[in-house]
């Protein structure tokens, strides 16, 4: 008996050729996935940060950060040894001149103005006697002044009368020789007499002088004593407020030791620390902004520390003299100074990462702003948080200028094209 075989029709599908091109065709789309893929990213606009090119001046500026202390400030030290006995104010207080901060011990100080002024009470006691004998020694002076004052007379009258009798022959011419000779001796003692008395005046009057310098160095050693005394009773000074006291209760102290140390309060400068690479825009004039985080102080630089510390140099700030409530002394500030002003340059916001004078690539919004391309752009100054657009951007044009780095989505470049939801 015949057995009919049946023959298996294989299906066109199956061939090894069909299967090698639907290979290829899914090889293709596959790629042309992975391309798109990798040249466009979707982003939600949520998470981006946009800045527009304008146009207009721009404040180049030189941010930094410091505080405001006291043009004048007064430091007190001990004028002598002392032991500190009281503390009566405290750092922060407001003083003014008259008011006591602290009050120093020292009994040899008590001991030295006794001395001084014993001292003094001696050298005018003194003076007093030196007067006493100049007019007794006047006086002796005077008494023998008028006693040859009259020996003289006599002796004129006696001269006189024996003038007339030797010329009777009633005196002898020795006798009449022997009285003319007494009276110009006579004569010449009280003139003699009268030069010692002025001699004698002038020499009394310089002792007295002297006697009166005496007094007049003591009398500034009593005061010299006085005020180291006074001293121990420690005042400000000043007007303005204790911002440093640097001694504590039964502290022993030397001449010379710090106590305190008094700002003024109305009269502020601003130290700002700005980096050293910006600190030669800076020049002495240009004007700067001070922020206390409730004000802000329009003020001028005044001065350039030449010493650079940290990589950072301090400028001074001059403020006005009207300052709002919020300015006191030792205060944190930020300060930003406007070294120039750019006149009518297209600037954006600093993009995230961006440095002056370079070339960056930034995500251009595209008409619509449904999607962006990259797009390398030339910035130029910055001004705080704007810089300066050079080339590669037209005014209003969009960026895309947050940081754009997890958009890589793990390729070695950037997604070339970005689509916005």
């Amino acid at each position: 008996m015949d057995v009919v075989k049946k023959t298996n029709k294989k299906s066109r599908w199956s061939s090894p050729q069909v299967k090698l091109v639907a290979g290829l065709v899914l090889l293709v789309l596959l790629f042309a996935w992975a391309k798109q893929s990798s040249s466009a990213v979707t982003i939600e606009r949520s998470d981006i940060l946009l800045s527009k090119v304008v146009q207009g001046d721009l404040d180049v500026v030189i941010a930094g950060y410091g505080t405001l202390t006291s043009n004048k400030q007064q430091l007190i030290t001990s004028l002598s040894r002392a032991t500190v006995k009281e503390i009566v104010l405290k750092p922060g207080a407001a003083v003014t001149a008259k008011s006591v901060i602290v009050r120093l011990e020292n009994p040899e100080l008590q001991q030295q103005l006794d001395n001084a002024q014993q001292q003094l009470v001696q050298n005018r006691a003194n003076l007093r006697q030196l007067k006493l004998n100049n007019q007794r020694e006047l006086l002796n002076e005077s008494a023998s002044l008028a006693q040859i004052t009259a020996n003289y007379e006599t002796a004129a009258l006696r001269r006189t009368a024996e003038e007339k009798l030797v010329k009777q022959g009633i005196v002898s011419q020795l006798t009449f020789a022997q009285s003319q000779l007494n009276e110009r001796q006579l004569a010449k003692r009280i003139d003699i007499l009268n030069q010692r008395t002025d001699q004698l005046i002038l020499v009394q009057q310089e002792a007295v002088n002297i006697s009166l310098e005496q007094i007049k160095q003591q009398q500034g050693q009593v005061k010299i004593a006085q005020s180291r005394l006074d001293k121990l009773q420690v005042t400000a000074g000043i007007d303005g407020v204790l911002q440093r006291l640097s001694v504590e209760l039964g502290q022993s102290l030397d001449a010379g030791q710090e106590i305190a140390l008094i700002g003024s309060v109305t009269d502020l400068i601003a130290l700002i620390r700005v980096p050293q690479s910006q600190a030669q825009q800076v020049v002495v004039g240009q004007q700067a902004i001070i922020d206390t985080r409730r004000d802000k102080i329009t003020g001028r630089v005044a001065r350039i520390d030449p010493i650079v510390e940290s990589n950072t140099v301090n400028i001074e700030i001059a403020l006005p003299a009207s300052l709002p409530a919020s300015a006191r002394p030792q205060l944190s500030v930020d300060g930003v100074i406007i070294a120039q002003t750019l006149k009518q340059v297209n600037y954006i916001k600093r993009p995230a990462n961006a440095k002056a004078n370079s070339q960056i690539s930034l995500y251009k919004l595209d008409e619509g702003g449904q999607s962006a391309h990259l797009q390398t752009i030339q910035l130029g100054r910055q001004a705080g948080q704007f810089i300066e657009v050079m080339a590669g951007a037209a005014l209003n044009d969009q960026f895309i200028i947050s940081d754009a780095s997890n958009l890589q989505d793990n390729l070695q470049d950037k997604a070339s094209q970005l689509s916005i939801n």
